[in-house]
């Protein structure tokens, strides 16, 4: 199935229904009043999440969508039948945006939360409404109101603790085989990972959190290189970033500089985001010499001048990655009991999501504008259509 993580909808409330206007009319009454019932209300558009979905591929087909519009009302006093709400099933992570106002209506972060997104018009009143003792015979009646209609943005950030961050052939995919059961594309060329992943670590009985593995970064990423940047905007949900390094890269490049590349490339996409809680982890240690690990693992914090958390690992063999996995886990622990005692913590961490958000969405948008203005040829201007994977989200519990 095809990754969506972007899509553009339209979508309508329907419209209220009409008041009526009629007259009692009945033998033997020959004054019998009026007796227009009300209008039914128009039925409003909601966005539901359903864990059940990880992609938003269902809106790159249909985008338009009505709820339905309110009955008139009838003689008799009778009201007209309610509109039907329209409730949409989109994935759990979704943020949705009003593309006229840019205004961020809400995020869909929880299984079956519901938001309202477009308003149903209200229902028109009878003419039984203006009966009084000086006007008895209203002829008086008012229409159901216009049904909201919204141009919508839907934003897929998958939810995730831990963020995996690297070079493509880092290994990024080969330990999260390792310490969950998810099951990515592993193979001895680049790129391997076209869409992000997801899997559940499960340190002990009651003890478990996701990672998130994105596609590798590039030299240029934000330029556009290799697979750009936009699936950077999937990190901004986690709470720590685990910077996957490979110690001994076959083409004899530096450790080091590969560090320093892909913080260069996640400075441009967000500064936020780059000033988010990352340890280094060295992988591969295993095609070291022992005798010689040591030395070479030191070497490289020298060098980038690290002052952070170090793990040396093996994803391939496993080496290290109980201890990492462990450490991950009393970390979030300890974050999420500082945020439920100290609201001042909580609500500054709040600020530095959304603030995450907004130049995660400035930068892919400017990034968007870019492709475009360079766009020579006849291909769609949808930018979601560049996403040309053909493989679902995988979340994968142990």
């Amino acid at each position: 199935m095809k990754f969506v993580d972007e899509a553009t909808i339209i979508v309508e409330a329907g419209k209220g229904g009409h008041g009526c206007l009629s007259f009692r009319r009945e033998k033997y009454v020959p004054k019998g009043g009026p007796d227009g019932g009300d209008g039914g209300d128009g039925g409003s558009v909601y966005l539901e999440a359903d864990e059940s979905l990880n992609t938003l591929i269902d809106y790159r087909f249909q985008r338009k969508f009505k709820a339905q519009n309110g009955e008139p009302g009838s003689g008799r006093n009778c009201t007209g039948t309610k509109g039907e709400d329209l409730a949409l099933p989109v994935p759990v992570g979704t943020t949705v945006v009003d593309m006229d106002t840019h205004e961020v209506l809400g995020d869909l972060t929880h299984p079956g939360q519901r938001l309202k997104v477009a308003q149903g018009g209200f229902h028109g009143l009878g003419n039984t409404r203006f009966k009084s003792s000086v006007n008895r015979a209203p002829r008086q009646t008012t229409k159901g109101s216009v049904g909201e209609a919204r141009n919508l943005r839907l934003e897929l950030k998958v939810l995730a603790d831990v963020g995996l961050l690297g070079l493509p052939n880092a290994g990024k995919s080969t330990f999260i085989r390792s310490v969950s059961a998810a099951r990515p594309k592993v193979a001895d060329y680049p790129f391997t990972t076209l869409v992000p992943n997801l899997g559940v670590v499960s340190v002990q009985a009651h003890q478990s959190f996701v990672i998130a593995d994105i596609p590798g970064l590039i030299e240029g990423a934000a330029e556009g290189a290799g697979l750009g940047i936009r699936f950077l905007k999937h990190l901004v949900r986690t709470r720590l970033l685990l910077h996957l390094v490979d110690v001994a890269p076959f083409d004899g490049s530096s450790p080091a500089e590969s560090v320093r590349s892909i913080v260069h490339e996640l400075e441009k996409f967000s500064e936020t985001l780059a000033n988010r809680p990352r340890w280094l982890i060295l992988n591969k240690v295993d095609m070291i010499p022992e005798q010689d690990r040591d030395a070479h693992c030191q070497a490289i914090v020298d060098e980038l001048g690290w002052d952070g958390p170090v793990f040396r690992i093996s994803a391939l063999s496993g080496e290290g990655t109980k201890a990492l996995t462990q450490a991950v886990m009393r970390w979030i622990e300890e974050q999420a009991e500082e945020e439920a005692q100290n609201p001042e913590f909580a609500e500054e961490e709040a600020v530095r999501r959304q603030r995450m958000d907004e130049e995660a969405r400035a930068k892919i948008e400017a990034d968007r504008q870019a492709r475009r203005a360079a766009r020579t040829d006849d291909d769609d201007d949808d930018f979601d259509d560049d996403d040309d994977g053909d493989v679902e989200v995988v979340y994968a519990p142990e």
